[in-house]
């Protein structure tokens, strides 16, 4: 066994490496006599068919976050950090049903565009620049992060370099190509993402089992650490604060999980570049499925490496290899890097080329839909409001490379957290709370009104902080001490929608706002096939839960 790169781990890696420059490249040309306009730019000239949607949604979702931070949270946690892929599929489809048919029906570029035709531009403002921020300093620095943590981890590359690599390749063709690129090289990269993600599962498992095979490495690990297929964990689980038990079913999780997959720019900009309803529904549905499988690739990893690590015999057997890099509870972010050292040649660049496809997927979505708000909602707006086409895709460009200037700077600074997915949940959920409480009642309340949704926006932020920070240094009788920020999440969401309602209904003397969505029955009708296979999805996640709630 070597933990080294050989010619074909190269070979395979720089072969996947040319793939995706060149499909990226070619896509993105320009047809003949066509100059790309913003429309092909921003939407990929409103032309993907459902299973690219799918594909791009899982490959824009799936990232270091996942593959190294999840895989981290599952040697650290176990199976409840799945909660938040398994969780994710419901909402896919709740989204499909309720939020895409309002988005599409208007026509929209970007998130914040919506927040202006339901609100107004002040509001559009406040919360593009939001989400700028919340990409740029949290969300592309922490990607690139984990991704040079796992160059440096298993090829010796340097933080920085690793960096300047990840960020180089993903602006090599996303920069110039728009959605396009980054949306038909994602089909290409969800390959790559689910096979080496499989392939580092076969691995670690069938190593677990002494080589008798997936199945009977399932039922090692289950019998060596059953308390780490718990999904609904209690009190006394030195965890519960990240995952509260009950509560991640029916409390803050919703929050974080309807933001990210309903009004999240880098997610969302796929559903709204679909050639129709219909079409866009259907890739809801395949990101759903896909959903249900992720925690095999991303959480089962972790936890079989926490077997390795913990038992004499099998660390033995690994070698001197085994002891480098090695994860512990406080460095549990190793794990999944670590794992890839002991693939065999080839199979070890066909579960790198996943991880980089993982992360420079996620990267490339990132960079566009930054990219996107900054130039319809901030540029065109306050800038350049008559900007030509050509004038507006060349800002978008370099709006793109500004981004991940800066990110790259941020990046090595983020060096010494641990479980970093949860690092991102918790600093998203300080944002995303009171967006998410805008958003409902602008969509399904008539009432709501732009004075009532601008306060709400910004005192949620102070709201988050109140339960983020303003307890510790109190007794422990005090109200909402210790509160897990899941919980946090949900607390900030219910007292921001209360403060917008109930100033809007003093603002109106409860008549319904002008600018209020007419909802009508048939605008939620959905096709055969996406009712049943959304019942099928249900049926899944009812049957996983049932198997390991504790």
């Amino acid at each position: 066994m070597t933990t080294a790169f050989e010619f074909w781990d190269y070979f395979i890696f720089v072969a996947y490496a040319i793939l995706i420059l060149g499909v990226g490249l070619w896509v993105s040309r320009d047809k003949k006599g066509h100059q790309k306009n913003a429309e092909d730019y921003f939407l990929a000239s409103k032309s993907l068919p459902w299973w690219a949607i799918g594909a791009s949604l899982i490959a824009a979702n799936i990232s270091a976050e996942q593959f190294i931070g999840m895989s981290g949270s599952g040697f650290a946690v176990g199976l409840a950090i799945a909660s938040y892929e398994w969780m994710a599929a419901l909402t896919l489809i709740i989204v499909g049903k309720y939020f895409l048919p309002i988005f599409i029906e208007k026509g929209l570029y970007t998130i914040p565009e919506f927040v202006e035709k339901r609100f107004s531009t002040n509001l559009k403002t406040i919360l593009a620049v939001f989400w700028i921020a919340l990409y740029v300093f949290v969300n592309l620095a922490s990607v690139l992060y984990l991704g040079s943590l796992a160059l440096e981890t298993i090829m010796g590359i340097p933080m920085v370099y690793g960096v300047i690599g990840l960020a180089l390749f993903a602006a090599a063709y996303s920069l110039y190509g728009g959605l396009s690129a980054v949306a038909w090289t994602d089909v290409i990269q969800v390959v790559f993402l689910v096979l080496g993600g499989l392939v580092t599962t076969y691995l670690a498992l069938n190593t677990v089992s002494g080589g008798e095979g997936v199945f009977a490495g399932l039922q090692t690990v289950y019998d060596a650490v059953p308390d780490k297929f718990e999904m609904i964990l209690d009190k006394s689980n030195p965890e519960y604060k990240n995952l509260p038990g009950i509560g991640v079913l029916v409390g803050g999780l919703w929050v974080a999980n309807l933001y990210y997959w309903g009004f999240n720019q880098y997610i969302i900009q796929r559903t709204l570049a679909a050639k129709s309803l219909k079409e866009s529904q259907k890739g809801i549905l395949l990101a759903a499925v896909l959903k249900l499988i992720i925690p095999l690739i991303v959480v089962l990893p972790g936890i079989a490496a926490y077997v390795m690590v913990n038992d004499p015999e099998i660390l033995a057997s690994l070698g001197d290899a085994g002891l480098k890099n090695l994860p512990s509870l406080d460095q549990a972010d190793k794990a999944y890097p670590w794992l890839l050292q002991f693939l065999p040649t080839g199979l070890k660049g066909v579960a790198f080329a996943a991880l980089a496809a993982a992360i420079v997927s996620s990267l490339a979505s990132m960079l566009n839909s930054t990219s996107t708000i900054f130039t319809m909602d901030i540029y065109k707006q306050y800038i350049d409001k008559n900007a030509s086409d050509k004038k507006t895709v060349n800002v978008g460009r370099l709006s793109a490379a500004g981004a991940l200037i800066i990110a790259s700077i941020m990046a090595p600074l983020l060096g010494g957290i641990d479980q970093a997915f949860q690092f991102i949940q918790e600093y998203t959920g300080i944002v995303s709370p009171g967006i998410l409480g805008v958003f409902l009642l602008g969509l399904f309340w008539k009432k709501t009104t732009n004075k009532a949704a601008i306060i709400g926006a910004l005192v949620s932020i102070p709201i988050a902080m109140y339960f983020k920070i303003a307890p510790n240094g109190w007794s422990t009788s005090a109200m909402f001490v210790d509160v897990p920020f899941m919980d946090q999440m949900g607390y900030t969401t219910l007292l921001t929608m209360l403060v917008i309602a109930t100033l809007s209904y003093l603002q109106n003397k409860g008549q319904d706002d002008e600018k209020g969505i007419e909802i009508s029955s048939g605008l939620f009708k959905t096709s055969p096939l996406f009712t049943i296979g959304s019942f099928a999805v249900m049926i899944v996640l009812v049957a996983l839960y049932a198997m390991f709630w504790n």
